[in-house]
């Protein structure tokens, strides 16, 4: 069995897109647009030299356009502080009394919850909103007003 060169490109375009659905990886799409490039310059008669070329810039050349858009967008924050992740970011808690070492043990959502202070100065009583989790522990900020 004698396959064609497009063929062969786009069974490497397949193989690209499947690995990158099994590990997440962007990247690997980049590289099948350029698999993809070569199988069309296959189906347009091209050597093979230029089929490799034209695979090369274009995936090439989209990884590192990608990677330069990826680095000029902001860090997403630590899971611990991501609101995406910890729904309860945001949420305000009353807290009675803070212990010497900036702990506190609250009530919210009908459960009794560690707390540490993370905000500028010393804790004080009242109302604190919650900007991260470490663990089974709130960390927590005094509301801004």
């Amino acid at each position: 069995m004698d396959w064609s060169a497009s063929t062969l490109w786009w069974l490497a375009a397949g193989a690209l897109v499947a690995a990158e659905l099994a590990t997440g990886t962007f990247y690997l799409l980049m590289l099948a647009l350029g698999a993809a490039t070569g199988a069309l310059a296959a189906h347009a008669g091209l050597a093979g030299t230029t089929q490799v070329l034209a695979a090369a810039l274009l995936g090439g050349g989209a990884v590192v356009l990608w990677h330069l858009r990826r680095s000029r967008q902001p860090a997403a924050p630590a899971a611990g502080a991501n609101p995406d992740i910890h729904l309860d970011i945001g949420s305000t808690v009353q807290v009675a009394q803070w212990s010497a070492d900036g702990s506190a043990r609250v009530s919210y959502r009908g459960a009794a919850w560690d707390v540490r202070h993370v905000g500028a100065g010393q804790p004080r009583p009242g109302a604190h909103v919650i900007r991260g989790v470490d663990g089974n522990c709130l960390l927590v900020a005094p509301v801004q007003h």
